[in-house]
């Protein structure tokens, strides 16, 4: 197969990170979710800790950003920064998997990436976080507890796309997990493959 970058959004409990985990396997590419962490605070010289707790965040008003005014950056806009460029560099040096964090909005345009988006009915998601991620919810109420993950990652992608997260046409393959991840990831494999050569 020829160098090929995909990424891998997902909704929340739809197995996404794992379908993308043995897929990078599957392929023998490199794999890229929480390890990009380390990359970005590498290439931006924050801590690991800043760069961990201001992950996949947004800024919480507008009202901020004129109190900041023009003087400094908030600082999950200085990580998304440091976290495109991490994502650039990924892509001109491997094949990989990358989970997440706007990649697919990152490397827009670029040759050569196939964006995927992994989703399965909330029921399924519901007992997936509860079952195998071993989870809790306030009051065992799964169901709005993903459906609050799932709008913070709808406001996250929001706030730096100017795309939509989760609109069909921005992706090429979207799968829903309830046929298993090794299943999934099969598919998607052979999606890749088909698309972008053995």
């Amino acid at each position: 197969m020829k160098k090929t970058v995909i990424t891998v959004s997902r909704e929340y409990g739809s197995g996404g990170r794992l379908i993308a985990r043995k897929l990078a396997d599957e392929l023998g590419i490199g794999y890229y979710d929480g390890e990009l962490l380390s990359l970005v605070a590498k290439e931006s010289g924050y801590t690991e800790e800043f760069v961990r707790r201001n992950d996949q965040k947004k800024t919480q008003s507008l009202l901020y950003h004129l109190y900041i005014g023009s003087q400094i950056l908030p600082a999950s806009d200085m990580i998304f920064i440091a976290q495109s460029r991490v994502i650039k560099d990924l892509y001109n040096k491997e094949s990989c998997v990358i989970v997440g964090r706007c990649a697919d909005y990152v490397l827009r345009g670029f040759p050569d990436v196939v964006n995927v988006f992994v989703t399965a009915p909330l029921e399924s998601r519901i007992a997936r976080v509860r079952d195998e991620y071993g989870e809790t919810a306030e009051k065992g109420d799964f169901r709005n507890y993903i459906i609050k993950k799932d709008k913070n990652r709808i406001a996250y992608y929001n706030y730096f796309a100017d795309d939509a997260w989760g609109k069909v046409q921005t992706y090429d393959i979207s799968v829903n997990s309830d046929i298993g991840v090794d299943k999934s990831a099969d598919l998607i494999a052979q999606y890749i493959k088909e698309k972008c050569g053995e």
